[in-house]
């Protein structure tokens, strides 16, 4: 008998990002997909700790109250953007991590709801093996609700994720609330009040006020170690192009 060859991991690049903006990160996220859908890269992971960004759904902009929304997040210091990508306004800000994935495909729209599920309980996995108690699923109230957002002990939504699929790549983006939930909780009350929104603010918070002890480099670290069990992960930079383009793509974020 001959000894059976390992099944090979798929390769997975870290792209390191630093030095952007709050809306440049976000369009760099559109970028990365380009690149991966016209073939310039393979599979790509990136994640960073983000500046404090309100992102807007597409949704939000017909809402009379669009504008006042948008001085809500400025007056809590909160960057606007417009997002091209998931349902209703979502924030984030230092205390926080976010996580784009993107992989070429060859099947566009399919599987866009066993992605939404199985990433949902991996990152769920991912959170329990720190000791966090998370459950996927929504909570009655939360903001931006999903059926596939990680919440903590049922109480607070901890992850929401969010996914563009073009012809010939896919994008995966999570944003996990960790540390600081004040500023979250502040922002988000402010600004679904101008847009209308009724939610329930006792689930805008972050996981650390369930778990205090945990942190961004902690969650961080969980995810960096699952993804390279995961893949044959390796780290990359930016490239000049990706860099050039990003002008042109912050004026479709900018509001």
């Amino acid at each position: 008998m001959h000894a059976q060859t390992p099944t090979a991991l798929k390769a997975l690049t870290a792209v390191e990002t630093s030095g952007l903006d709050a809306i440049e990160q976000l369009a760099f996220a559109r970028i990365l997909l380009d690149s991966v859908k016209g073939g310039r890269r393979g599979a790509t992971l990136r994640m960073y700790r983000p500046a404090p960004t309100v992102a807007f759904g597409a949704r939000d902009r017909f809402l009379p109250g669009f504008a006042a929304a948008i001085e809500a997040a400025r007056d809590h210091g909160f960057t606007p953007a417009l997002r091209s990508l998931g349902g209703r306004a979502a924030a984030y800000h230092p205390g926080s991590l976010v996580i784009d994935h993107i992989e070429p495909s060859d099947a566009f729209i399919k599987d866009t709801n066993a992605r939404f599920s199985g990433f949902g309980q991996e990152y769920v996995d991912v959170l329990r093996g720190i000791g966090v108690d998370a459950r996927l699923g929504e909570i009655p109230g939360e903001y931006c609700p999903g059926e596939h957002s990680v919440n903590v002990g049922g109480r607070i939504k901890a992850i929401g994720t969010a996914q563009r699929v073009v012809s010939g790549a896919w994008l995966f983006s999570s944003s996990v609330v960790v540390e600081d939930p004040d500023p979250i909780r502040a922002v988000l009350t402010d600004v679904e009040a101008a847009l209308g929104v009724d939610w329930d603010p006792s689930t805008g918070g972050s996981i650390s006020e369930v778990h205090p002890g945990v942190t961004v480099d902690a969650v961080a670290e969980a995810f960096t170690e699952h993804f390279a069990r995961a893949y044959a992960l390796t780290t990359g930079m930016p490239t000049a192009e990706e860099l050039d383009r990003l002008p042109e793509q912050v004026r479709g974020h900018a509001l």
